[in-house]
């Protein structure tokens, strides 16, 4: 028996839940982006009296890697690293977009791909694509986007396009008839099911060396010269 609790505050909701061999016992979400720090602590403590376990029934800790919101990152990795290093317990991670084409494939099955996409700011998305199986076909990645973005691909393939991203591209009035836009939301139960198989596959991280998958540096504003 695989008991996971997962954190995932990397995109504007936030959820910490509880699963048992892949399926979701329970979960609380936050959907208030600037209160994600706030939220996991208690999150997790009530997640666990609901449910009846304590903090060390659970086998491993579950992470959303990213990419996404740097300081929701670094909130879900910090308070996942900390319960792994006081109880001993394993790490696995997954990332957003992993998570994001779980749930796309299962609400819209039938394309020939799957391609989430975050809004990375500006004219960039974060973004991967992946065949029906969950296979990667494109790795996470950062994006330009344009009106023939994906021109070569969509010349073969019907791909579903969704997330924050594809509505921002979707708006530059995209024509392609191979390309769909849907609504796709995640929860808990992709990210159990995700997490799980990394569990299984005994994929647990190096807790001194696993950092957010941010893909792109943070850039602060340089100061201007004072005369």
């Amino acid at each position: 028996m695989a008991l996971l609790l997962h954190i995932d505050t990397a995109l504007e909701k936030a959820f910490v839940g509880l699963s048992r061999n892949g399926l979701l016992l329970g979960e609380f979400e936050n959907a208030v982006q600037y209160d994600h720090a706030a939220f996991v602590q208690p999150a997790i403590r009530r997640i666990l009296d609901k449910c009846n376990f304590s903090m060390n029934d659970i086998d491993a800790v579950g992470v959303t890697i990213g990419p996404g919101s740097y300081t929701g990152l670094r909130v879900g990795m910090a308070s996942a690293k900390g319960i792994c290093y006081a109880l001993n317990k394993p790490l696995v991670t997954v990332t957003t977009l992993d998570v994001m084409a779980a749930a796309a494939i299962e609400a819209f099955p039938g394309f020939d791909a799957y391609c989430p996409m975050i809004d990375a700011r500006r004219n960039e998305v974060y973004t991967a694509l992946y065949k029906p199986a969950m296979k990667v076909v494109l790795l996470p990645h950062a994006a330009m986007l344009s009106v023939d973005f994906f021109a070569q691909e969509l010349q073969h393939e019907k791909i579903l396009f969704f997330g924050s991203g594809a509505s921002k591209w979707k708006q530059m009035d995209v024509f392609a008839s191979n390309a769909s836009f849907e609504k796709v939301t995640y929860s808990g139960k992709h990210l159990a099911e995700c997490l799980l198989k990394s569990f299984k596959d005994n994929l647990f991280c190096n807790l001194a060396y696993t950092e957010p998958l941010y893909i792109k540096d943070v850039h602060f504003g340089r100061q201007k010269k004072t005369e």
